[in-house]
């Protein structure tokens, strides 16, 4: 499985304008919801907000992935959201986040959902790798970042 085959062009956001955890939150469903029926957008922000309180999904280093299971979707979909400004999302290390990384899959599914996980966190463990999805100037550059990345990985 590749990022990109669960990761639309449409799927990315630069310039995220939210300040706060749950702002962001609501932001990156919106984006999804513009992309993917995906029924009660309240549903899956309270979902998301439910697995925040586990621990939060701010990893550090400026990276968040949130991620959340709804019984709306077929398949596992993916959000860029690129802040900026940074949003205080209480991660590990106390530091703003700039990229975020929604995950959302369905319910009764875990394979792929974690397998998905583990593959954006090794990519975004590459600092000059999140540098160049900071800097990008739009949605299709960093669609294409992480596309030449992946072939350069394979």
């Amino acid at each position: 499985m590749k990022i990109t085959d669960i990761l639309g062009k449409q799927s990315i956001k630069i310039g995220m304008e939210a300040t706060d955890k749950e702002a962001a939150l609501k932001e990156l469903v919106e984006i999804l919801s513009r992309v993917k029926d995906i029924g009660d957008k309240k549903a899956i922000v309270r979902a998301l907000i439910e697995r925040e309180s586990l621990g939060s999904t701010g990893i550090g280093q400026g990276i968040a992935i949130p991620h959340a299971k709804t019984e709306r979707l077929s398949e596992l979909i993916a959000v860029l959201g690129i802040s900026r400004k940074g949003v205080n999302f209480d991660a590990l290390d106390g530091e703003a986040v700039y990229i975020f990384f929604l995950l959302v899959a369905p319910k009764d599914s875990a394979g792929p959902h974690l397998k998905a996980l583990a593959k954006i966190s090794r990519l975004l463990r590459d600092s000059y790798f999140c540098e160049l999805l900071k800097r990008a100037k739009d949605e299709n550059e960093i669609y294409e970042i992480i596309r030449n990345e992946e072939e350069r990985r394979h």
